[in-house]
């Protein structure tokens, strides 16, 4: 393709974001062929009950906007450098840190009973919502369904969401004309879509309920159940800084998102690091485009781990490294 071409195909797919930007939301139309499918598949079977279900879809709205949203998230467009600045901020640092210390003794609890380690908690919450300030401004009803129709890529993962966003609300008295997320449908302080609220959404504090929107101790507790629940290793590391000692690029491959070689491999093929895991350890290559060029690290297994929360592995270094600084300020424990 020539340069020419290719700067045509970039202003025309800019010209489009704008456009579909100034478009303004419209009401889901129910008629539609796939939308009533959907509707009469519910009705199948979950035995919804039909004037709720119908009154639901009625009040969805599709925005451009999500769509526009959902074409270029950050963890596409942003190199690693200008991605950690945006989480690692003094801010959202000095936030953590008061948040860790309200509630350290929880946090100490919950690592004890799960294994999952207090950093990767308070990171997750940390990237995710800026410990609860930051939930998203998009109604769920609207993320979902826009996405579920209106977005052809991924139609049918959005459709299966918008169904267990049903589920859940069915279940749980949710007002669904008022709930709101990000634009991707995440919901509460921890950010979970439906399907994972309904299958790792756990009851920390005792109240016979799981509120990821009103309770930090069923947030805190939800975060570490769904980690543990994806094979967290407790004790292990996430991610080490690393550097070639001899030039051996061509022997190293970046780009996985879980370890796909070993820790000795690694180090056989040119790469400097330190952990206390043994040779057989899971592991795997990172190369980011850090300050000054690339930023290698070796990752584990944990670190793949934490990229089942959010497929990048920029986003689980921003866990990582949010978490490891916070914790690195905690004043001793009392």
């Amino acid at each position: 393709m020539t340069t020419d071409a290719t700067r045509m195909l970039r202003s025309l797919a800019c010209a489009l974001l704008l456009l579909a930007a100034a478009l303004p939301a419209a009401a889901l139309d129910a008629g539609r062929e796939d939308v009533r499918q959907f509707m009469q598949e519910m009705l199948h079977k979950h035995h919804f009950d039909a004037a709720w279900l119908a009154g639901v879809i009625a009040t969805a709205e599709s925005q451009p906007k999500i769509i526009e949203l959902m074409s270029r998230p950050a963890e596409q467009v942003m190199a690693w450098h200008d991605y950690r600045d945006h989480f690692l901020t003094p801010e959202r640092i000095a936030a953590g840190l008061a948040f860790w210390t309200e509630h350290r003794e929880r946090l100490a609890e919950i690592e004890r009973t799960t294994g999952v380690s207090q950093h990767a908690i308070v990171g997750i919450l940390g990237v995710e919502t800026l410990f609860g300030r930051i939930t998203g401004r998009f109604r769920v009803i609207d993320a979902l369904a826009t996405l579920a129709f209106d977005y052809p890529p991924r139609s049918k993962y959005f459709r299966d969401e918008l169904e267990q966003f049903l589920l859940l609300a069915r279940d749980n008295q949710i007002d669904t004309a008022t709930v709101l997320g990000s634009y991707a449908g995440a919901m509460g302080r921890a950010q979970f879509m439906p399907r994972s609220y309904r299958a790792y959404a756990v009851d920390g504090d005792g109240d016979d309920r799981s509120d990821l929107w009103g309770s930090w101790d069923d947030a805190m507790a939800s975060v570490a159940n769904y980690l543990a629940k994806h094979g967290w290793r407790a004790g292990e590391p996430v991610a080490a800084p690393a550097s070639l000692w001899f030039p051996r690029a061509d022997a190293l491959s970046a780009g996985s998102l879980a370890p796909d070689t070993t820790v000795k491999a690694l180090r056989d093929r040119g790469l400097s690091f330190e952990t206390g895991l043994d040779g057989k350890a899971p592991a795997f290559f990172i190369s980011v485009a850090g300050d000054e060029g690339p930023e290698y690290r070796a990752g584990f297994f944990n670190c793949g781990v934490i990229t089942r929360y959010n497929r990048s592995v920029m986003y689980a270094l921003a866990v990582h490294d949010l978490g490891s600084r916070i914790e690195s300020l905690l004043p001793p424990a009392p």
